[in-house]
C-alpha cells in the first residue's frame, strides 16, 4: 500500500507480554512498531511473583520490590489453638520476589526505546494477507491501515486475531485481594505465604464448596497484601464470594481491615488449548497460552522463552529476506511451543483436571506431599524448568508418597483427562 510503512515486526498489545517481546525482537535488530489502544505507560493493575531463583537467573532481581526468605504455606485444617499441629506451617526454603510493578514496566520501555520501537496508539481490528502473502495488512477501528512482514498478538487471553480451538469451558483463577493496615498482622513479621489452605473460620457446609486459600505477604511498614484466590474452577468463583471468605478469615483470627490502600481484582484462565500452531499471527503471552496451568505463572515464562522467539523470527528474517507472513510466524510458533513444552502443557493440563475435582481436604494432602517432594522436583515443577522425564518422575513419587485419599482421587480417567493423556504423547 503506497505510503504506508513497511516494518519488520508489528506488535498488539501494552501489557506485560506485548512489551516483553517487542523489546525483545527489537534487540535483535528488526525494526518494531508496538500498537496499543491505551497509554503504554498506564501503571499496571495487578501484582506479579516470581521465585528469587529464576528472577536471579534471569539477572533481574534489582527489579524487585520485595523479597522474601521467610516463605511457607499451611496445610492443615487449622484450629483456635497456635500450638495446634492443625496451624503448623510448611516451609518452602527459597525466596519469593515481588516486582516492582512500575520498575518492570520501565525496564521493558527503555528496552523498547533502545531498539528503536516506534509506539503506536490504535485499536487492531482487522488483519489480511496481501495478494502474494508476503505482508500482514492491519486496519485498526478509527481507520488507519499498517504492513508488517509480521503480526504478534499479545493482547491477552481473549486475543484479537489469535485462533484456538473450542475444546470446552475455561476454568479461571480467581482472586480478590487488600493491599492495605490492619488491626493485627495477618502473617507474621517477614513472612510470605504462598498458600494458607486451612479452613477452620468456615461451616461444614461451606467446606464442601469449592476450597479457596490466602496467598499473603508482609509489605514492610506495617502494610500486608491479603489475597483470597480460587486455584481454578469453570465457572469460577465470583469475587463476592472471594472477598467474604477473605475478611471471615482475617476475623476468625482476630484481625479486621483498618485501611484500605488498593483492591486487587484478579482472574485468567488456567486451561486454555495451545493455539492454531499453522496460523499466519504470531501469539506471545496469553494470546499464546502461555499461563502455567498448575500455578498461574506467567512473567518468569515470558522473559525466559521472548529471546529464543525473537532469535528465530530475527533468523528468518536475515536468511530469507522474502520470507512471508506465514512462514515468519512459523518460526515463532515452532520456537515458543516446540515439542517438549507442548508435552508439558498437556501434562500441566492433566494434573489440573484432576485437581479442580478435588475435595478441600484431598487438596490440603495432596499440597503438603507436593511440597515435601524434594525441592528441585516441587520447584522445576512450578517453575516450567524441568523436562517431562522429570516432570513425570515426581507425579510417580508424589502417587506413592501420598495417602489413600489423594491416590484415589488421581486414578481413572474422567472428562478430558484421556485427550490430555493422548497430547502427551501425540502433542498437537
Amino acid at each position: 500500500m503506497s505510503g504506508v510503512p513497511l516494518r519488520d515486526v508489528l506488535v498488539l498489545g501494552g501489557g506485560p507480554a506485548a512489551l516483553c517481546i517487542a523489546s525483545a525482537l527489537a534487540g535483535e535488530g528488526l525494526s518494531v512498531a508496538l500498537l496499543a489502544p491505551h497509554d503504554l505507560r498506564a501503571p499496571w493493575p495487578n501484582t506479579y511473583g516470581i521465585w528469587g531463583e529464576e528472577v536471579d537467573a534471569l539477572g533481574l532481581a534489582h527489579l524487585l520490590e520485595h523479597r522474601w526468605s521467610h516463605t511457607v504455606s499451611y496445610f492443615g485444617a487449622g484450629s483456635s489453638d497456635p500450638a495446634d499441629p492443625a496451624n503448623r506451617p510448611t516451609p518452602h526454603r527459597r525466596d519469593y520476589g515481588l516486582f516492582d510493578r512500575g520498575a518492570l514496566q520501565q525496564h521493558w520501555l527503555d528496552a523498547c526505546e533502545r531498539g528503536g520501537v516506534e509506539l503506536l496508539a490504535g485499536k487492531a481490528e482487522r488483519f489480511r494477507l496481501d495478494a502474494e502473502g508476503r505482508w500482514s495488512v492491519l486496519a485498526t477501528a478509527d481507520g488507519a491501515r499498517h504492513q508488517a512482514r509480521l503480526v504478534v498478538d499479545a493482547t491477552g487471553h481473549e486475543p484479537v486475531l489469535v485462533r484456538r480451538p473450542d475444546l470446552g469451558p475455561v476454568a479461571g483463577q480467581a482472586a480478590y485481594g487488600i493491599v492495605g493496615r490492619f488491626s493485627a498482622p495477618p502473617v507474621e513479621a517477614g513472612q510470605f505465604v504462598l498458600m494458607d489452605y486451612r479452613a477452620d473460620h468456615l461451616s461444614t457446609e461451606e467446606r464442601r464448596q469449592p476450597p479457596t486459600f490466602l496467598y499473603a505477604m508482609d509489605l514492610g511498614e506495617g502494610r500486608f497484601f491479603v489475597e483470597e484466590t480460587s486455584l481454578a474452577l469453570a465457572p469460577p468463583v465470583p469475587y463476592d464470594t472471594l472477598r467474604r471468605r477473605l475478611l471471615r478469615r482475617l476475623a476468625h483470627r482476630g484481625v479486621r481491615v483498618e485501611q484500605v490502600e488498593h483492591e486487587e481484582f484478579c482472574l485468567f484462565p488456567m486451561n486454555l488449548p495451545l493455539p492454531d500452531l499453522r496460523q499466519p499471527v504470531l501469539g506471545f503471552g496469553g494470546a499464546a497460552s502461555m499461563v502455567h496451568p498448575a500455578s498461574g505463572y506467567m512473567v518468569g515464562s515470558l522473559l525466559r522463552r521472548a529471546p529464543a522467539v525473537a532469535e528465530a523470527v530475527a533468523g528468518l528474517v536475515r536468511a530469507e529476506p522474502q520470507a512471508g507472513s506465514a512462514q515468519l510466524a512459523q518460526a515463532g510458533w515452532d520456537a515458543l511451543w516446540p515439542l517438549d513444552l507442548r508435552r508439558k502443557h498437556a501434562l500441566y493440563q492433566f494434573g489440573l483436571e484432576k485437581l479442580m475435582r478435588f475435595s478441600e481436604v484431598q487438596l490440603r494432602a495432596h499440597f503438603a506431599t507436593f511440597f515435601s517432594l524434594p525441592d528441585a522436583q516441587w520447584y522445576g515443577f512450578l517453575a516450567n524448568t524441568a523436562t517431562v522425564p522429570e516432570l513425570l518422575t515426581a507425579m510417580l513419587r508424589l502417587f506413592g508418597q501420598a495417602p489413600w485419599s489423594v491416590r484415589l482421587g488421581l486414578m481413572g480417567l474422567q472428562g478430558r483427562e484421556p485427550a490430555l493423556l493422548a497430547r502427551l504423547i501425540r502433542p498437537s
